[in-house]
């Protein structure tokens, strides 16, 4: 009898242990299988500023490479008209004005700004995937606060190399305080090199690391802002007027410079084995300023006209994603923090509902959500408001009113305000009606 028991404890033993080891090796091939994801964000590129767009000026082959390998959103908007409100938007996946830092517009190094920031008392990003073991990194401008509380690393990044201010110049690497602001980790460093290419080297360094956890990449360029400075380019003077200078040529190089990162990047992957685990993101801050071209979106950068808002974007994932797919549903920066977190698998926090849709199952748009309504406000610089509704936008620039049909107009040059005062005027209700449901702004001090 006692031979019989210690024969089931054997086999109930057996059983228990190998179903251990099942458990295990599922979850190890479950880690390796995660998805991997890179989400790229240029700065002050205009929306038609890349091949794929229609540019005739700018050879960006490689930028390119990730909408001919995967959808292109032809319809995309950045969720301000401006640096801060937009990152803080993809931080958080919610309108800007929904977290104090994106009601400034943007940060500065002066006095006044110094004390806003990104904290980790809300979730975002980095905290989000890191919480599910993800291993996350972030290379290249932060501008979401400069005191230790507000740091990448505070705020769910492992490791971080970058600049905190709105600007940098891409040869001394001195910010828009005139001040060195290159950093790794929370320690100010010194490295040689030409600030786009300094980015590149790290996220390809990265890439091509031995990795035990699925990884996170934000890969924020400053590249194509101001100071507009080539690869062979002399460093600024000690002054602030960083808006002089420059040429079509050489935002052309800076252009260049990103594109062949993205290309490095992209080969990176490759090399690595790593194609199909990995989403790669590409979009855009906001609208394009100075040598930039906007298409046939009027204005630019610092507004809320078409060409303050929207921007390139699309994303690659062989395999998983249909090639040369071109959709036209209405998309904004907060979409792609849902599109991130569905698919690592991470629940947001209910406490901080996402205003923004997963993409990927909506790649063939249904009519219903080409009805999407987007709402934007800006209010230190110029006070304005717009909302987009399907085909329609309300715009005031202080005390215009505007309405547009998109679909008929997308460069806004007729004012239908007065043909459509139905349409108009609901429009506003809703605007002012999102309003009462996010923070109320901060006046410029």
């Amino acid at each position: 009898m006692r031979c019989f028991d210690n024969y089931i404890y054997y086999m109930v033993a057996k059983q228990v242990l190998k179903f251990l080891l099942t458990v295990l090796i599922f979850s190890s091939q479950a880690l390796s299988q995660r998805l991997n994801i890179i989400m790229i964000l240029s700065d002050d590129m205009g929306y038609a500023d890349l091949g794929c767009y229609g540019s005739r000026d700018n050879h960006t082959p490689h930028l390119d490479r990730i909408a001919h390998e995967g959808v292109q959103f032809n319809s995309a908007y950045s969720a301000g008209p401006m640096c801060t409100p937009t990152r803080t938007a993809l931080l958080t996946g919610r309108y800007p004005a929904r977290t104090t830092v994106g009601l400034i517009e943007p940060l500065t190094t002066k006095k006044r700004d110094t004390d806003y920031g990104l904290t980790n008392e809300t979730p975002s990003l980095g905290i989000y995937l890191s919480a599910a073991g993800y291993e996350t990194r972030l290379i290249g401008k932060w501008h979401l606060g400069f005191q230790p509380r507000h740091s990448p690393l505070q705020n769910g990044f492992d490791q971080y190399f970058g600049f905190l201010s709105g600007a940098s110049d891409y040869i001394s690497h001195d910010g828009d305080g005139r001040t060195p602001d290159l950093f790794r980790n929370d320690t100010a460093v010194h490295v040689d090199g030409y600030l786009t290419d300094l980015f590149t080297q790290e996220a390809v360094k990265f890439i091509g690391t031995t990795h035990t956890q699925p990884f996170f990449l934000l890969l924020t360029y400053n590249a194509p802002h101001w100071p507009w400075q080539g690869r062979k380019s002399e460093a600024y003077p000690d002054s602030m007027d960083y808006t002089a200078g420059g040429s079509k040529e050489i935002y052309r190089e800076m252009i260049t410079a990103l594109d062949d990162g993205v290309g490095e990047i992209l080969n990176a992957l490759q090399q690595n084995h790593l194609d199909s685990s990995t989403l790669v993101i590409f979009t855009n801050d906001n609208g394009g300023e100075r040598y930039s071209n906007n298409g046939i979106n009027r204005h630019g950068k610092m507004t809320l006209w078409e060409g303050g808002i929207r921007v390139p974007a699309m994303m690659r994932w062989p395999g998983h994603l249909a090639h040369q797919e071109v959709s036209y549903l209405p998309v904004i920066t907060m979409d792609w923090t849902a599109t991130i977190l569905a698919a690592a698998k991470v629940k947001p926090n209910d406490s901080f509902p996402l205003d923004g849709l997963n993409l990927i199952p909506q790649i063939n748009i249904s009519s219903s959500l080409k009805q999407r309504t987007f709402y934007w406000r800006t209010y230190q610089r110029s006070k304005q408001k717009a909302v987009r509704k399907g085909d329609w936008k309300y715009l005031k620039i202080e005390n215009e009113e505007y309405l547009f049909n998109l679909r008929k107009d997308p460069g806004e040059t007729t004012n239908l305000k007065d043909r459509n005062p139905n349409i108009f005027n609901r429009l506003k209700r809703h605007v002012e009606h999102w309003e009462t449901t996010v923070l109320p702004p901060i006046p410029m001090k």
